[in-house]
């Protein structure tokens, strides 16, 4: 009877720990808010100054809107305006989507981790940006924005202040502050908040299922997104800040009534479309879970029905695990450990690194580092041990603690991680990863766990 009752006294103790760690650890991965303010402009009152057309009935803005690409720069889409000057007869586009990368692509890359994205607004003819996108094969469609002249004067106003070489940089925000919120907001203040008024409340949708969206035509950084960003992207999101994508723009602003009648019938803000270019989008690859589920599940089980029970010696009767075919059954190991540690080092440095170094706040406090590590990076030594000695690595009696621990404390992080999505304690989508890579990932560490490593053996003596 004693003993049943402190049976029951520890199974409550681990029940009351592992509430503990969860709850510690959903509190110390909760997110910061995203920083989702609009940029701050000049009132126009300040921007009297400019030169305004003679007539402005002779000047005319068109929405330009590409379609994705199928570069990881240019998955959302693009937009621009073109304005005509019928008085002067000029012609210009004006792009903010430019960047500098005359430092070079990996100082470039760097300032972009950090958090420092120093975009601009590029002037160009409309044959120039034609020709752009006419050479990667996406679509452009053009549609005349109807503005009356007082409409059309703050617009212009607005564009020449941003045309000022002082005025051009921007620090460019991928939700919201990007090429096609500059035109939103541009033309929401020519229109005097007409377009947040007929965009209120909020959508179906998160900023993550945005992403995977837009990105489904690139497999491995739809995934990388997924693990990188935190809750920050899993709200859902108002109809206004869906404008960050230039397709939703474009279908939200042809919902809207102009101020502009045509023979006594009101125009729509959006008309005269044309298709300047037309082109097939990017095909989807395949589900990127379904993907990584296959490659790393398959060889894994095909290990666990290699393994076989080995005696230490031949005078004990104690016995270990160990691989039939071990020419080929560790080598196979090898290359999933390859490719378990580069992932999930390299992942757990941006998501740690990020935490600390990157003013990207979507990228701190993430979940997604319980799984992935940036020791695991480790891993690569002894894969190459695997991969050419083709047996265990041999660990001394004062290592064996320590890897041992190290595969235990992964095991741990697992379960915590999966109890988590399961029972949603967190803010941040943890379903894909916690469905379809966590069973994977689990059963190879318990892999290494059973026959990645073993003793040293103690060399015969003579007395």
């Amino acid at each position: 009877m004693i003993f049943i009752k402190l049976t029951i006294l520890l199974f409550y103790k681990r029940i009351l720990l592992l509430r503990f760690l969860m709850s510690a650890t959903v509190l110390l991965f909760a997110s910061t808010p995203s920083l989702a303010s609009a940029a701050a402009y000049p009132p126009l009152e300040e921007l009297s100054t400019y030169q305004m057309p003679t007539d402005m009935s002779r000047l005319h803005f068109y929405l330009i809107t590409v379609d994705v690409g199928n570069q990881v720069y240019d998955n959302f889409g693009h937009t621009a305006l073109r304005v005509v000057d019928e008085n002067t007869g000029s012609d210009t586009v004006f792009n903010w989507g430019l960047f500098d990368v005359s430092s070079g692509v990996v100082s470039f890359s760097f300032d972009f981790f950090k958090g420092v994205m120093n975009y601009q607004l590029g002037l160009s003819s409309p044959q120039t940006e034609i020709a752009m996108y006419a050479q990667q094969r996406r679509t452009v469609w053009q549609d005349k924005i109807n503005l009356n002249n007082t409409q059309k004067e703050r617009l212009y106003r607005r564009l020449m202040w941003n045309a000022q070489s002082e005025n051009r940089v921007y620090s460019y925000q991928y939700f919201f502050d990007n090429c096609t919120t500059r035109v939103r907001d541009y033309l929401n203040e020519a229109l005097s908040g007409k377009i947040a008024e007929f965009n209120t409340g909020v959508t179906a949708y998160s900023f993550r299922d945005q992403i995977q969206s837009h990105y489904s035509s690139v497999g491995i950084v739809a995934f990388s997104l997924d693990v990188l960003l935190n809750s920050n992207i899993d709200r859902k999101i108002s109809a206004w800040e869906e404008m960050f994508l230039p397709l939703s723009l474009r279908q939200r602003l042809m919902a809207i009534p102009s101020d502009v009648a045509v023979a006594g019938d009101l125009q729509m803000l959006l008309s005269e479309s044309q298709i300047l270019l037309e082109y097939q989008p990017p095909q989807k690859q395949l589900n990127a879970y379904a993907v990584v589920a296959v490659v790393l599940l398959a060889p894994i089980l095909f290990l666990f029905a290699m393994l076989k029970k080995m005696p230490i010696s031949y005078f004990t009767s104690h016995s270990r695990y160990g691989l039939r075919m071990p020419g080929f059954s560790f080598r196979l190991l090898a290359v999933l450990a390859v490719i378990t540690s580069v992932f999930s080092g390299v992942y757990g440095i941006l998501m740690l690194g990020s935490w600390f170094a990157s003013d990207h706040l979507d990228l701190h406090h993430n979940l997604n580092l319980l799984l992935f590590w940036p020791t695991d990076l480790l891993g690569l030594i002894v894969a190459c041990r695997w991969f050419f000695a083709i047996k265990p690595w041999p660990l001394s009696h004062s290592a064996t603690p320590f890897v041992y621990y190290y595969l235990i404390a992964h095991l741990a992080g697992m379960l915590i991680y999966f109890v988590i999505a399961v029972l949603g304690l967190s803010q941040q989508w943890l379903d894909g990863i916690a469905y379809f890579v966590v069973p994977s990932f689990f059963l190879y560490t318990l892999l290494l766990t059973l026959v990645g490593f073993g003793a040293i053996k103690p060399r015969n003596t003579l007395l």
